[in-house]
């Protein structure tokens, strides 16, 4: 019978080999996958025998990675902001970095539901959650205000433009039971008319250049191509998005998108250009990087929450 620590070393030689960039703990996450257990128990437990057939599960499961596929996919999970995500090819694996845009909209949210000139009988703050993918963002932002006891005071609707997107994100709220809080539609950002605008817009759509795929890992080839091409700069479905906002945001509202960590400065002269007058501060995430920017209207004050310099202040 293999043991543990054996199955380990063997697995991660193979990844090695492969060029994964994170061997080992791959080889843990697929290892403690396979036999059913917490990948710590994978850990504390190298003298642990492991039956044939859950070496056989990861025996196979070494050959998909070796092969390139992200280990989300081989699981079927990813965790994400605290929970546990169904994931598969329909839509883009969330990233680490992407909580940062659920923080900045949970701080905005409770900002607002705390205003001195709020009134009590104020109905939900309504939020739009555009190319939703597997529902993480919103979900995550749902869950997080319910920890809060503040999730019945918003009201979300989750866009894509991809209808097998949409059926994973409505099966991972169901998951987390938090589809009764959201609505999902098929479209291209908003709905073709935004009869009742939103006071914030959350957005993690695709910022890659296109020459920039191809030196992607390899990882990423088994993901959506539209969910990852952003166009020649990386900010054409952006820019689309920011020539809608003035029907989609209420007149207080304001925009929280994810760009890239070289897209700053980018944004910014995108914003001045797109929407002249209107603002746009760029917080980092935890690395530093610039990461979420938030827009608004003339005479608004986006990005009041948290302490990180805009892209024009830091250049």
């Amino acid at each position: 019978m293999a043991i543990t620590g054996e199955l380990l070393r063997e697995g991660t030689d193979r990844l090695r080999t492969a060029g994964s960039e994170t061997p080992r703990l791959d080889a843990e996450l697929l290892l403690a996958y396979s036999v059913g257990v917490d990948r710590t128990a994978i850990v504390a437990h190298h003298d642990a025998p492991v039956g044939a057939d859950a070496a056989a599960r990861y025996a196979a499961s070494i050959d998909r990675r070796a092969a390139g596929e992200p280990v989300a996919y081989i699981r079927g999970i990813k965790e994400f902001h605290g929970l546990a995500f169904v994931v598969d090819h329909r839509a883009l694996i969330p990233r680490p970095e992407t909580e940062a845009l659920v923080d900045a909209a949970q701080d905005e949210v409770m900002r607002r539901l705390t205003a001195s000139d709020r009134a009590t009988d104020a109905p939900p703050i309504r939020i739009a959650d555009v190319g939703t993918g597997s529902g993480a963002v919103a979900i995550a932002l749902i869950a997080s205000l319910r920890r809060r006891r503040a999730h019945g005071e918003v009201t979300v609707l989750a866009t894509d433009v991809s209808e097998d997107a949409l059926d994973l994100a409505r099966e991972n709220a169901v998951g987390h039971a938090v589809a009764d809080q959201l609505r999902f539609m098929e479209a291209d950002l908003f709905p073709p008319v935004v009869a009742d605008p939103f006071a914030i817009v959350l957005a993690n759509l695709p910022y890659v250049r296109s020459d920039a795929l191809a030196g992607l890992p390899v990882a990423t080839s088994f993901e959506p191509t539209l969910a990852l091409d952003g166009g020649p700069d990386g900010l054409r479905v952006i820019a689309r998005l920011l020539e809608r906002l003035p029907e989609a945001l209420t007149p207080d509202g304001a925009a929280y998108l994810e760009i890239g960590a070289d897209q700053g400065a980018s944004i910014v002269e995108l914003v001045e250009a797109v929407r002249p007058g209107w603002t746009c501060v760029v917080r980092p995430d935890l690395a530093g990087l610039p990461r979420v920017a938030i827009v608004g209207r003339p005479g608004g004050s986006p990005g009041v929450i948290g302490d990180g310099p805009s892209s024009s202040e830091r250049a």
